[in-house]
């Protein structure tokens, strides 16, 4: 009972729509502006830098608390991959808006900064690689996540995690499935946070 409690917690922490929050504090709804995703991109796009930053961190707090305070508990490592995935869950598919979300990256980082931090570099690193040759976030977020799942299998983490990358990485590739459209079609935008003069 406890561990279903805690794990229907982490759903509703990572539903939480840090995005939108930001957005409103800031006058304006992620939703209706640029791609109308919640996430940090579509933020910096809309407001800037600084909203961008209180959005990634809060998503990846929202990803890293719940599969915290489960390792705390000292749940088995299916639990707390349980716990890890509804916290994800609710990041793509909030209860608060309905069930629709952002792409997930930046709460499953959060996610894997509490079962592994070691896999984070990996992933940043990659992440860092391809954002610098393409400046476009969706292919750099998609190649971070595609790179999960070997960086958890060569490290021998536990199966239960191994399989938690698994879906993780197809959920966001599924996500980020508009976004491939636009760069088979040569029109996904590169990356351009909207300039602090340019604010409202």
């Amino acid at each position: 009972m406890i561990e279903a409690l805690v794990i229907v917690g982490a759903y509703l922490v990572g539903s939480i729509p840090t995005g939108v929050i930001v957005g409103r504090m800031r006058g304006f709804d992620p939703r209706t502006v640029g791609s109308g995703n919640i996430g940090t991109s579509n933020v910096a796009r809309a407001a800037g830098m600084g909203a961008a930053a209180i959005t990634f961190a809060g998503d990846l707090l929202k990803g890293a608390i719940p599969v915290v305070v489960a390792r705390a508990m000292g749940f088995p490592h299916a639990t707390v991959a349980w716990v890890g995935f509804a916290a994800f869950l609710g990041s793509i598919s909030s209860v608060f808006l309905r069930f629709r979300g952002g792409k997930g990256v930046a709460a499953g980082l959060g996610v894997w900064l509490g079962i592994a931090p070691l896999v984070i570099l990996f992933a940043l690193a990659a992440f860092g690689v391809v954002f610098a040759l393409s400046r476009t976030m969706s292919i750099a977020s998609m190649s971070a996540a595609i790179v999960l799942p070997t960086v958890v299998a060569v490290l021998g983490l536990p199966r239960q995690f191994l399989l938690l990358a698994i879906v993780m990485t197809a959920l966001v590739i599924v996500r980020f499935r508009e976004n491939i459209q636009r760069i088979a079609r040569g029109e996904e935008p590169k990356f351009q946070p909207k300039r602090a003069e340019n604010l409202p």
